[in-house]
């Protein structure tokens, strides 16, 4: 009779098999997960969710906060602080809305809008047609602005900068790191979140609003930092130039991050002329100026999102002519027939694209 194998694993394998799930718990259940699968730039792809306004809540005049939920009650996936979530809006309109809440918390995600009147109409919608126990369809959490783990932090947030910086002093704090915090904003009465930074502790916070204080130096700001600190800028355009210019010669030894809200300006830029192939129009583009803000005068309607050229919300296929790209989101394989519109521009006198 032929000697039958045990269908039992071996004690190596059941060992091996051990460790395996030992593994998993580690990276995918535990509380560390998010430190130790750290964040990286805006992925190609996306997580989409359908989420569930649990509630809403006035955190100033113009600014209101969402917190979102699974209808099903499950857990959301793990995020870092600096993620954000890429929101649709009912009307098509995609907007990314920076995470606020607590990354230990994944029974909910928080975010919060600032009203813009003269803006593209994402904030205007989440104000005034979003509302508790609506549907939303959300991508991500995606990260474009990680949190590195150092010593010490300098961060400096305007306005509605605080919201990506938020959970970035709350872990500082947390993690028992040195950290200083400055907020800047046109009056206390238009800055949220103040009461949540001012019970954390282990750092100093700075209010500064300009009715109180004037309009602050980005040099006197910086120079807050320790030599070799992480220094976190968020805020208006001008804010953040000013850092990227002083930091190199203010502290050459620390490194600076940055996200901004709006389209950053035109550099280096050359008039040219974009022909719409399917509207049947030709636009001129400044030089100073992207060609998505030339193409929505002709095309209030045409789709776009960050303005700086790492969502692909605005990609369209170019039918003629050679692209001068400025993005940080198309692969190699797509640059020679696709662009994006808010930031990439034509290398010669003109494009065609399909739009």
């Amino acid at each position: 009779m032929t000697p039958q194998r045990s269908s039992e694993p071996s004690p190596r394998l059941r060992a091996l098999a051990r460790g395996a799930q030992a593994y998993s718990a580690l990276f995918a259940a535990s509380p560390a997960a998010p430190y130790l699968s750290r964040s990286r730039p805006v992925r190609r792809t996306g997580f989409d969710l359908d989420l569930v306004v649990d509630s809403t809540a006035r955190e100033v005049d113009d600014v209101v906060s969402f917190t979102l939920r699974r209808p099903d009650g499950d857990p959301l996936p793990a995020w870092v602080p600096g993620a954000h979530l890429d929101v649709f809006l009912p009307s098509g309109i995609q907007r990314q809305y920076s995470l606020c809440g607590d990354p230990s918390d994944l029974t909910s995600y928080r975010i919060a809008v600032r009203r813009i009147d003269d803006g593209g109409g994402g904030s205007l919608a989440m104000h005034r047609e979003i509302s508790q126990g609506d549907l939303l369809t959300v991508r991500g959490p995606r990260n474009a602005f990680p949190f590195i783990d150092v010593e010490s932090y300098l961060f400096v947030a305007g306005g509605i900068g605080i919201t990506p910086i938020l959970p970035m002093v709350r872990e500082a704090s947390r993690r028992g790191a040195r950290w200083t915090m400055v907020y800047l904003g046109r009056s206390l009465a238009t800055m949220p979140f103040v009461s949540e930074l001012q019970v954390l502790e282990g750092g100093r916070l700075e209010l500064r609003p300009d009715d109180e204080f004037g309009v602050s130096d980005a040099a006197d700001l910086l120079g807050r930092a320790e030599e070799g600190a992480a220094i976190y800028v968020c805020g208006p355009p001008a804010l953040i130039d000013a850092a990227r210019a002083l930091q190199p010669t203010l502290n050459p030894t620390g490194s600076l991050h940055s996200e901004r809200f709006s389209a950053p300006p035109v550099v280096g830029g050359r008039a040219f002329e974009v022909h719409l192939e399917r509207t049947g129009v030709t636009v001129p583009v400044g030089a100073d100026e992207s060609a998505l803000a030339a193409i929505r005068r002709e095309v209030p309607g045409v789709r776009y999102s960050c303005q700086q050229g790492f969502c692909g919300t605005c990609k369209h296929a170019v039918l003629d002519g050679e692209v001068e790209h400025r993005d940080t989101k198309l692969r190699p394989s797509e640059r020679d027939d696709s662009m994006l519109i808010c930031v990439s521009r034509a290398a010669g006198d003109s494009l065609t694209i399909d739009l």
